[in-house]
């Protein structure tokens, strides 16, 4: 059973301040992915990912959907995290999992399991036994949005949950790699939140691009933002997206963020 937010705390769940509310005041990782999880605050949002929960895709028939907004997934000491529009309406909004249970999300999963950083290539579901390495996966929008397609109003409303993540892994983040050019541009808006300068002008996404943040009061260490085409069904069929370009992405990014043994 969901816990009731303190009285007087702020804006509910179906508020749309309660991210912009509430993600700053969160001290730890496990009580921001609570809190993510309950999140109402866009309408349209919670219409469709309640109705694909109830309607179900045939293949699925015998889940029960998660239907929810998807918390970030990894540790949370990783030095190294990966940004990109994630929940997919059958996928992670089924599964409840950052990148699980699609294609998109074996794709990357098996290219963190060539490099060290997960247990086993494929992510199926809660219970599958996947463990992630000095990695912390999550999104710029944590609902499945319709047709892969969030409104400036809904990236907006959820960046404060981003920005407060980011935060919260400052103290031991290194490196961050955006997939596609919309997680590029949420993640740097979202740096802008954390109140990190960003240079000018704003650095442009392509694949391969790398841009060091140099360090601030309080951060004695820099921060490499890398971008990687996003591995979309769309852009992995057509050979816009190879595995090794992905792996090459990461692999780079775990050196970068001191990751120990990365193969």
């Amino acid at each position: 059973m969901e816990r009731p937010l303190d009285r007087g705390s702020g804006p509910g769940a179906d508020d749309p301040a309660f991210p912009a509310r509430h993600a700053p005041r969160c001290t730890r990782l496990d009580e921001l992915d609570e809190l993510v999880a309950r999140c109402r605050a866009c309408p349209r949002l919670v219409a469709w990912r309640e109705e694909v929960a109830r309607v179900r895709r045939a293949s699925f028939q015998d889940w029960e959907y998660w239907g929810r907004p998807v918390p970030g997934f990894g540790p949370a000491d990783a030095s190294l995290a990966v940004v990109g529009l994630a929940p997919a309406a059958h996928g992670a909004n089924r599964t409840g999992r950052m990148f699980t249970g699609d294609a998109t999300g074996d794709f990357l999963f098996a290219a963190l399991h060539e490099i060290g950083l997960a247990s086993q290539p494929t992510s199926r579901h809660t219970g599958d036994g996947l463990a992630l390495r000095g990695v912390r996966l999550t999104a710029p929008v944590h609902c499945a949005p319709p047709e892969n397609r969030p409104t400036a109003d809904e990236l907006r409303a959820c960046r404060p949950w981003l920005s407060a993540e980011l935060g919260l892994l400052a103290p031991r983040l290194r490196a961050v790699v955006a997939l596609g050019g919309f997680g590029w541009r949420a993640l740097l808006a979202a740096i802008r939140e954390t109140g990190r300068p960003l240079p000018r002008p704003r650095p442009v996404f392509g694949h391969g691009v790398h841009v060091v943040l140099p360090a601030v009061d309080g951060l004695a260490h820099p921060l490499h933002l890398l971008g990687s085409y996003h591995p979309s069904q769309r852009n992995t069929f057509t050979g816009r997206l190879t595995f090794p370009m992905l792996v090459g992405v990461l692999r780079r990014a775990a050196e970068l963020a001191d990751l120990p043994d990365v193969r």
